[in-house]
């Protein structure tokens, strides 16, 4: 007799071919027997369909289909074995479900669609008879109904928005999906989208976007269908919701094609090879060319540079694939530079928004540093190098302005190569020409490229010795506002920058309130366009590190509402620029703490050692937090929060973090700062963004946990995403405040409810919470200790107290003998905790230290009630536990100690003290262990 399971497998093939399906039968079912290898069982349980289906046992042969289906839910054979079984039982509408999916893996099949074609025709003339199978076609149904009120042009306006928004709603799910799939529904979709209204045309987009999530067959399919030409001129179009909602489709088939996104329908296509290099080099290629269509919105061209930057690059480095880098830098890299290096005052400029720009000068960063080699990085900047050139030509300024423009715009992206740019022969003369030329679109484009080329002063010394003398010589003579402007932040960011303001204070005869007042009266003049009001703001960026100018500046109520306001939009520019402001003006950035010992000894050698500003003590510094609290500051950084990360970028998230950090300072603000949204903003903040962002979010978060009612602070399922936060803070590398308030926070949470505990319990908070139970640090030791006693009430920290192994029991114990009395009351209330819900840890707290019985003891005659009422609970406990451990306590003193308590005449003040120390007297008498009056 065969053991070997392919064998078996082989025999029960040729018995099948050979129509001897009885025998067939035995050779599956012995192979299936001894074999362990899955891949190989959901084969046998097939073919063991197939038998049984010959033979007519349709019952049997749609269990073993169903068996190899749950191993491998793409296997088509069983799918189909399974439908034939199915519809031979009479289950028309499962077998047709599984028709569908066969159909859906394989479209080409004519056998498949015949199938459905049959099926279909069967359960239709049930339906027409009355039958009770209704459950596919009336899905099939409602959805023919949704188009024809959706294509209907005299539908009401109710009507139709119900028929989309339940569309959308089908779409998502992955049954409704199918079932629009099946009835041409991408073909009626398309109508929709032809009809140009745009409601039908955001029902028809967002339906095909939830059809495509994480289904590469049908992804691939709808592609192809629509094409992706069509939807590429669906994303140009100069409606911000419809071009939205085209790029999200087109993100979710990309993910698709990548093998990303929600995971839920992965593998199920796997009897099915995509080549999805094509269609991904196809999508990749439009969007390269919507770059520098003219056709094409300014709000489209920033869904393809998002759709770029986010797809393009390596999202791990550890991936040595950077191949679709190096495919958009030899085919798509000077049309990247053509939109940095538009001209938005310019006639022949592209549409653009006010973010397109610097959206380019992100990619043009982010595939730079994709790259792996310096032979890449070397055919990145010749390709660079080459086409600025070819754009510099001193007969032609307008020609030349580009080229500047793109210098410009490659210094807000890769600045080295920026900087190796600007090297270039002719680039800085140019750049100087510009500035002393009359027409205000040079000088303009000149100035713009002065300040990228300030950013980092150490690189750039031609910038430090010309750059204030020119900015100054044009600051003086424009009268032009917008160019004005540009120069005095120019003058800021040169003297900020270079360590000194020297420039900057020559320049405003030694004040900078006079430059800060004329940028906050630009930043209040809305008659001036947004794009140039922008730098009034990034001006005051630098102004404000001036302590009298951001007293002056938060005092100036217009202002704060102007930046706020302008906050709103999408400028990745201003977004950075109030953040940097509101840092400023709140003093929460890092400082260096000066040493004593090496300020008098830089006295002592007469050196200059810098003073902090009378004005940036914090008495001033509370008043400008206070200042800024009453005029709404909370609103407008939850605002910024709500942005894009293509815009509201990891720095400015971490500037954003610091402010809400400096203004829970005050436990008093907390209330009002939840109130405006401040708890909800800061969640995304200690997730996402820089290190030292998310410690300052969480932080923020722990400062408002730690005193707030989390059903109001964090309702419904928010404060469940606030606990990974507090538990990053208990942590040896944050400091000790930090660790503080994240365990006030999970104590306060810890106490709500026991889903909260379980999610502390998840995120592995336990053993760091023990450690600072161990902490020298008072405070720490009794916030440990305080959490830990609301955590024991839950069953899984009980049972990791019960394990053998661990001294968990004994720390308790010992904690419960301390000299603090709050961490006697948190350490004896967590162990009174754990004796009443666990028998066993009643026993084991008499082995786990000899000192037991006096701190038993000490607890019992404690001067505070509240300890007192504890250790008596406890004593109930142990003695309720088991009659010998009764014994063993009753031998001791402590029966001396509950005689005394339970004979006290009754007390409301301590009655509760009283009446437990009764109670274990009574069960001492119950146990047969002492006699009513034996010790009176």
């Amino acid at each position: 007799q065969m053991e070997d399971p392919i064998q078996l497998k082989e025999e029960g093939n040729k018995y099948f071919q050979a129509s001897d399906y009885e025998k067939a039968v035995q050779s599956y079912t012995q192979a299936i027997k001894l074999n362990k290898d899955k891949a190989l069982q959901a084969v046998l349980y097939r073919n063991r369909a197939a038998c049984f289906l010959k033979k007519e046992e349709y019952a049997k042969a749609a269990s073993d289909a169903s068996r190899a289906i749950d191993i491998n839910a793409s296997d088509i054979k069983a799918l189909y074995r399974r439908s034939q079984a199915l519809e031979k039982l009479g289950k028309l509408d499962q077998a047709f479900k599984d028709a569908q999916k066969c159909a859906t893996i394989e479209p080409r099949n004519k056998n498949f669609q015949e199938t459905l074609r049959r099926l279909g025709a069967n359960i239709q003339e049930k339906v027409n008879a009355g039958g009770a199978l209704r459950i596919q076609f009336s899905t099939d149904m409602r959805v023919q109904k949704m188009f024809e009120i959706l294509l209907d042009e005299n539908s009401e306006k109710e009507k139709r928005e119900k028929a989309a928004n339940n569309l959308i709603v089908l779409g998502r799910e992955e049954a409704g999906a199918e079932r629009i799939f099946q009835n041409n529904g991408v073909s009626l979709l398309l109508q929709l989208i032809e009809t140009k209204n745009a409601e039908l045309i955001l029902a028809a987009v967002r339906t095909l976007s939830g059809m495509c999530t994480g289904h590469k067959a049908r992804a691939t399919a709808i592609l192809h269908y629509l094409g992706i030409d069509n939807i590429c001129m669906w994303m140009s179009v100069d409606n911000e919701e419809i071009s939205l909602a085209v790029c999200n489709l087109l993100q979710t088939i990309t993910d698709c094609l990548l093998g990303q996104g929600p995971e839920e329908h992965h593998g199920k296509e796997e009897a099915v090879v995509l080549d999805t290099k094509k269609d991904l080099r196809m999508i990749t290629m439009r969007l390269l060319d919507m770059l520098v269509s003219k056709k094409v919105s300014g709000q489209g061209r920033d869904r393809a540079l998002n759709l770029l930057n986010k797809n393009i690059p390596r999202k791990d480095l550890k991936d040595h694939d950077n191949s679709r880098t190096i495919f958009v830098i030899d085919n798509g890299l000077k049309k990247i530079l053509k939109v940095v290096g538009q001209i938005p005052e310019m006639p022949d400029c592209l549409p653009l928004t006010e973010n397109t720009q610097l959206t380019a000068s992100v990619l043009l960063n982010k595939l730079y540093d994709d790259l792996r080699c310096d032979p890449e990085r070397d055919n990145y900047r010749v390709i660079c190098e080459e086409y600025i050139k070819s754009k510099i030509d001193p007969q032609n300024m307008d020609k030349t302005l580009h080229a500047i423009q793109m210098v410009s715009g490659v210094l807000q992206g890769p600045f080295d190569l920026g900087n190796k740019l600007l090297g270039m022969k002719g680039v800085m003369e140019m750049m100087v020409a510009l500035c002393g030329s009359e027409r205000e679109i040079d000088q303009l484009v000149a100035v713009e490229a002065l300040i990228h080329a300030s950013t980092k002063l150490s690189r750039a010394t031609f910038i430090i010795s010309n750059g204030v003398t020119l900015l100054k010589e044009i600051y003086k003579k424009t009268k032009n506002e917008k160019i004005k402007i540009r120069a005095l932040v120019g003058l800021c960011k040169l003297g900020s920058a270079g360590g000194t303001d020297y420039g900057l204070r020559q320049f405003a005869e030694g004040s900078t309130e006079k430059l800060a007042r004329q940028c906050r009266k630009w930043l209040c003049n809305t008659s001036i366009d947004a794009r140039t009001r922008k730098w009034a703001v990034e001006g005051l960026a630098y102004l404000t590190l001036d302590a009298d100018v951001k007293d002056d500046f938060v005092e100036d109520e217009p202002a704060l509402q102007a930046m706020f306001e302008l906050a709103k939009t999408s400028d990745k520019t201003i977004l950075y620029s109030v953040a940097s402001a509101l840092v400023n003006c709140t003093n929460s950035y890092d400082t260096k703490e000066l040493v004593p010992e090496l300020v008098q000894l830089a006295k002592f050698s007469k050196q200059h050692v810098p003073e902090e500003h009378p004005k940036d003590k914090k008495d001033f510094v509370v008043k400008r937090v206070k200042r800024l609290l009453k005029a709404g500051v909370v609103s407008a950084l939850a605002c910024m929060v709500k942005a894009d990360s293509a815009i509201l970028t990891d720095q400015s998230k971490e500037l954003v973090a610091r402010v809400f950090l400096a203004l829970c300072e005050d436990p008093k603000d907390r209330g009002t700062i939840v109130a405006q949204g401040g708890g909800k903003a800061l969640i995304p903040l200690a997730v996402e963004g820089t290190e030292v962002g998310k410690i300052k979010a969480s932080h923020a978060l722990a400062k408002i946990a730690a005193i707030s009612n989390p059903d109001m602070a964090f309702p419904g399922e928010r404060v469940y995403e606030v606990v990974r936060p507090l538990v990053s803070l208990l942590n040896t590398e944050r400091d000790g405040l930090q660790n503080y308030e994240a365990l006030l926070g999970l104590t306060n949470f810890s106490g709500r409810s026991d889903k909260l505990r379980m999610k502390i319990v998840k995120e592995r908070a336990l053993p760091d919470i023990e450690n600072y139970m161990f902490e020298n640090h008072d405070q720490l030791r009794q916030a440990a200790t305080e959490c830990m006693c609301n955590l024991v009430v839950n069953k899984e920290v009980q049972e990791r107290f019960v394990a053998d192994g661990n001294d968990r029991l004994k720390l308790v114990v010992l904690l419960c003998g301390e000299e603090d009395e709050k961490v006697q009351v948190a350490a004896a209330g967590a162990l009174a905790m754990l004796t009443a819900a666990q028998k066993k840890l009643c026993s084991k707290m008499t082995e786990v230290t000899t000192q037991w019985l006096e701190i038993l003891q000490r607890l019992c005659l404690h001067d505070n009630m509240e300890v007192q009422h504890r250790g008596l609970v406890i004593a109930f406990n142990l003695i309720s536990a088991d009659k010998e451990l009764a014994k063993k306590l009753v031998e001791t003193e402590l029966l001396e100690i509950l005689t005394y308590l339970g004979k006290q005449e009754d007390d409301p003040k301590k009655q509760h003290i009283i009446n437990v120390a009764r109670d274990c007297l009574t069960r001492c008498m119950d146990y047969g262990l002492i006699k009513p009056l034996s010790r009176a």
